[in-house]
């Protein structure tokens, strides 16, 4: 999949996302630096989170808005994805609280990944069929 130009540092920072999700995952294999225990894991996502997510879904968010309103049937996707943000953050706000955190950072861990396929398979391939001139126009040094 040749990613428009806009979209190449989102996709860079789905393949990070990626790795952090199979590292979370109850089966995870073992990654040389990278502990297995789950205090360490949660220690893990936290950074993960505060230093690529958040951005992350801030810029994600502001290519939506540039969006919106062009196209219904990506209007409806950006609806979904706007609400898998949603979700992905409140089951990550949550895992301090859970009794059982191995499973929910597995379940975390699983929602991100399939959110992430559906924005790489099938948003960013509508967006660059349907927008490639909006997507022309975005610069991310200021997001």
């Amino acid at each position: 999949m040749v990613r428009h130009a806009a979209l190449v540092p989102l996709s860079q920072e789905h393949n990070r996302l990626l790795f952090v999700c199979r590292y979370l995952k109850k089966d995870a294999a073992a990654y040389e630096g990278f502990p297995l225990e789950i205090p360490a894991k949660l220690e893990y996502i936290v950074k993960v989170f505060q230093e690529v997510m958040v951005p992350h879904i801030q810029k994600e968010e502001y290519l939506f808005e540039a969006c919106a309103g062009k196209d219904p049937a990506l209007d409806a996707l950006i609806q979904e994805l706007v609400l898998e943000h949603q979700q992905i953050s409140r089951m990550y706000s949550a895992l301090t609280e859970q009794t059982d955190l191995e499973s929910a950072m597995d379940q975390l861990a699983r929602s991100l990944e399939e959110h992430i396929r559906k924005e790489e398979r099938v948003f960013f391939e509508q967006l660059q069929q349907s927008q490639a001139a909006l997507l022309d126009s975005i610069r991310w040094e200021n997001k």
